[in-house]
């Protein structure tokens, strides 16, 4: 945009890159269809296959452990009697304490499969899967932060960067005046001010169009006194106090800029005096 660009709110006003960014939001969206998929595996739990599979490992691993069992019940009388060596008579015990400390540690995991994920690891999957989602959409709201739109209508009175420049961190690019809307600020004594409203009607003349009135209202209203004394004490001292009034104008003229000088008249009267 150039200045002088007469714009409306929402119009884009300049578009800002970060090298980086594309490939941040790529992988911060890897990341959370990973942890997505993770948490859609631990709600579902295992899979039929999974359990018949163990299953079927198991009664393998019980046949081997009867069999070594009853290997050593049947050497058991033939060692006794020295028909076989203490040697081959030790590891056929060792080979079914084997075999059965297999066979005990495949049913228990087929019991954790037949119960299913753990609650707690289902939540910390939720987690892991908020916290990701979460990181997805702060990159994108850094991407949507990098086109700069305009809030207002009113028209472009600054351009600070040009096209390609490298900008720092809270540097103005371009500065955007609501030109439909003026504001004035104008000072009145401590005896006008009590009687002025926030609300209140005011009209106001241009210097070079005397006959052509705006009308504005009063949309602030200071309440600390300025151009004043450092100590107010005596009568003179407090006649110097001065107060801000903020007006607005709704202008559809185009005919008020800002810097040009204007009349404000505030229309305060006194209160009726009581009988």
């Amino acid at each position: 945009m150039d200045e002088g660009a007469a714009v409306r709110a929402g119009d884009t006003l300049a578009v800002l890159t970060i090298p980086t960014l594309s490939a941040d939001v790529a992988q911060r969206e890897a990341k959370a269809a990973s942890a997505g998929a993770a948490l859609q595996e631990a709600e579902h739990g295992p899979r039929t296959a999974e359990i018949a599979g163990a299953a079927a490992e198991l009664a393998a691993a019980e046949a081997a452990a009867d069999r070594a069992a009853k290997d050593v019940e049947r050497l058991r009388p033939l060692a006794a009697r020295q028909n076989v060596s203490a040697q081959d008579y030790d590891a056929a015990r060792a080979l079914a304490a084997s075999t059965a400390g297999h066979r005990d540690a495949l049913r228990a995991q087929l019991q954790l499969l037949r119960e299913g994920t753990r609650p707690e690891r289902v939540r910390a999957a939720e987690a892991d899967a908020r916290s990701a989602r979460a990181s997805v959409s702060s990159a994108l709201a850094t991407a949507r932060d990098l086109v700069l739109v305009s809030p207002v209508t009113g028209t472009v009175t600054n351009r600070s960067a040009e096209p390609g420049e490298v900008i720092g961190a809270g540097q103005a690019a371009l500065t955007v005046a609501q030109t439909g809307r003026q504001t004035v600020r104008v000072y009145v004594s401590e005896a006008v001010l009590p009687r002025i409203r926030v609300g209140q009607e005011v009209h106001a003349l241009l210097d070079a169009f005397p006959d052509h009135e705006f009308k504005g209202r009063v949309i602030a209203i200071s309440t600390h006194a300025e151009y004043t004394p450092r100590v107010a004490l005596t009568e003179r001292e407090r006649a110097d106090l001065l107060f801000g009034v903020k007006v607005e104008f709704a202008d559809t003229t185009a005919m008020l800029k800002a810097g040009l000088p204007i009349t404000v008249r505030i229309d305060a009267p006194l209160p009726a005096a009581k009988p």
